[in-house]
């Protein structure tokens, strides 16, 4: 009976050790599907309660500072907090905002109110026309090469199979499993 005990026993060996690397796989992604949701909890409380946000860069005007294709985390300030050589995103009606180094800054129309002039880093010339803003979004540090990722994520298949893996590691974390040993 011994040796009928040792083959059963090293028979079902490769299926518990293949068991644990799956477990250990699922359980480390697990580990990064938490890691990123607490990421997100943490950049939906920033972008609410310290106004920040992301941008994403598709010129290269701000190179080799920003160059096209990074994604930049802004906070939004009042105009009155704006230096030169601050890089600012100016939100513009009916266009896109822009994003450049401030050259001067002078005052508006009232106290809060400033007109900024700026230029992109790559340019030679100060943009056409000043920005009379009364508040603008900071540039505190820009990552290069992540604009398109960030895009990507937003692609409805991409969506689609993130909520389908998401699903999956749910239902995987939760499913009832037997007790160790095989035995019932």
């Amino acid at each position: 009976t011994d040796v009928g005990e040792d083959a059963a026993a090293s028979a079902s060996a490769p299926r518990r050790a293949g068991r644990g690397v799956g477990r250990v796989l699922g359980d480390v992604a697990l580990w990064v599907a938490a890691v990123a949701g607490v990421a997100c909890m943490v950049l939906v409380v920033l972008a609410l309660t310290a106004n920040i946000t992301l941008i994403m860069f598709r010129t290269g005007s701000m190179s080799p500072t920003i160059p096209a294709g990074s994604v930049a985390v802004v906070q939004r300030v009042p105009a009155s907090a704006v230096e030169v050589g601050d890089v600012v995103t100016v939100d513009r009606a009916g266009d896109l905002p822009v994003t450049h180094r401030v050259t001067s800054v002078n005052a508006g129309a009232d106290e809060s109110e400033r007109i900024l002039t700026m230029r992109g880093d790559a340019n030679a010339d100060d943009d056409p026309f000043p920005y009379p803003v009364s508040s603008v979004r900071v540039v505190l540090f820009s990552v290069p090469g992540v604009a398109t990722v960030i895009a990507g994520l937003g692609d409805p298949r991409v969506l689609g199979v993130l909520t389908i893996g998401a699903t999956g590691l749910v239902v995987w974390a939760f499913w009832p499993r037997s007790p160790r040993g095989g035995r019932t």
